[in-house]
């Protein structure tokens, strides 16, 4: 099985980088699950948190709001503030 490639970044940093085989998100439109061959998509998050499932477990990040991008299995979050104090570094 192929795995996503995720980055999750704030407004002053990229706060974490790796390989995932799920992301969950919340988004205006409700909870959204990403897996890998999943279409192309842009959408808006609301306050909420980040799941990102791993090989080594589930990390959870908490996002201000902001926005997903989904594209060819790469994954990127962009959040005006991250707090990943459960996302090991």
């Amino acid at each position: 099985m192929s795995s996503l490639a995720v980055e999750l970044v704030a407004a002053d940093r990229k706060v974490w980088e790796g390989e995932a085989d799920m992301v969950v998100a919340r988004t205006v439109d409700g909870e959204l699950g990403i897996l890998p061959g999943h279409t192309p998509l842009l959408g808006v998050l609301v306050e909420g948190q980040i799941r990102i499932k791993a090989g080594d477990g589930t990390h959870t990040a908490t996002v201000d709001g902001g926005f997903l991008s989904v594209d060819r299995d790469k994954v990127i979050i962009v959040a005006e503030a991250v707090d990943a104090s459960q996302i090991p570094a």
